[in-house]
């Protein structure tokens, strides 16, 4: 007797990453069980970056620009941090 047995599917572990790219380097910000929460949190860091665009432009850092990607678990780099807003801590891009 052949029967068609239903197998439960290995839960999705993908996510959702807000991605900081500055010039040819990018980093992973942050990430987010749902899109909708990486989607409010790419436009609050865009909000970031527009608020201290003089700032930014006075020290010669580079403007951030944020993306949201999916993203597996197994793909974030081994010792991955949060990013700051604005994509730098003393004058460097994390």
């Amino acid at each position: 007797m052949s029967e068609v047995i239903a197998l439960s599917r290995a839960r999705d572990d993908t996510m959702w990453a807000v991605v900081a790219n500055i010039g040819k380097s990018s980093r992973v910000a942050e990430i987010y069980p749902t899109r909708m929460a990486a989607l409010a949190d790419r436009t609050w860091r865009a909000q970031q970056v527009q608020a201290y665009a003089d700032l930014l432009e006075s020290c010669r850092q580079g403007m951030p620009r944020y993306s949201v990607v999916p993203m597996r678990r197994a793909d974030l780099p081994r010792k991955w941090k949060p990013l700051p807003a604005l994509g730098f801590l003393r004058g460097l891009f994390v």
